[in-house]
C-alpha cells in the first residue's frame, strides 16, 4: 500500500517560492558540479521506506494548507560530520498541486494514508491555478476551495 509523507514548508510563502527554491538550489548544484538531485534533510529516518518507495510523495504544508507534492525517488539514511543519524529524502524536483487542505502546524513529518491524502489539480482545475495565491488563501480559509 502506497504511504505519503506530510511536511510543514518553512520559510516559503507559495509553491511559486518553493519551486523557485528547488530550481536556485538544482542550479547551484551544477554550477558546483555536485549531484543535481533535490532532496529535503530529516533528523529522523522512516522506518516503512517501502511503502514510501511505492509511489508515495511528500506533501508540503504552506501557510497552514497542503497546497503541493513531490514524488519521493530515494531515502538515504546517513550519519552528519556531529555523529548524528539523519535521512535525505530524494524527490523528484516536479511540484505537483493539490487541492488545499488545511493542517496545524507540527514537528518534523507525518505519515498520510492514500484515503487521507488531497486529490491533485489537474487541467479541468485551470481556473484554480490561475488565481493569485493570495486570493486563493483566502478562499480556502473561508471553505470555499
Amino acid at each position: 500500500m502506497t504511504l505519503s509523507l506530510v511536511k510543514l514548508c518553512v520559510g516559503v510563502d507559495n509553491v511559486e517560492d518553493l519551486q523557485a527554491s528547488i530550481d536556485f538550489g538544482l542550479e547551484d548544484k551544477k554550477s558546483r558540479g555536485v549531484e543535481e538531485i533535490q532532496f529535503h534533510t530529516t533528523r529522523m529516518i522512516p522506518k516503512r521506506t517501502d511503502e514510501l518507495l511505492d509511489g508515495g510523495s511528500l506533501y508540503w504544508v504552506i501557510k497552514g494548507n497542503i497546497q503541493v507534492r513531490q514524488y519521493i525517488q530515494e531515502i538515504r539514511p546517513f550519519t552528519d560530520p556531529a555523529g548524528i543519524s539523519r535521512c535525505r529524502i530524494v524527490l523528484e524536483p516536479r511540484l505537483i498541486p493539490t487541492a488545499w487542505q488545511p493542517r496545524r502546524a507540527f514537528q518534523g513529518w507525518r505519515y498520510l494514508s492514500a484515503k487521507d491524502a488531497p486529490a491533485d489539480l489537474t487541467a479541468a482545475d485551470a481556473g484554480i491555478l490561475a488565481l493569485p495565491p493570495e486570493l486563493r488563501r483566502e478562499l480556502a480559509d473561508l471553505g470555499l476551495l
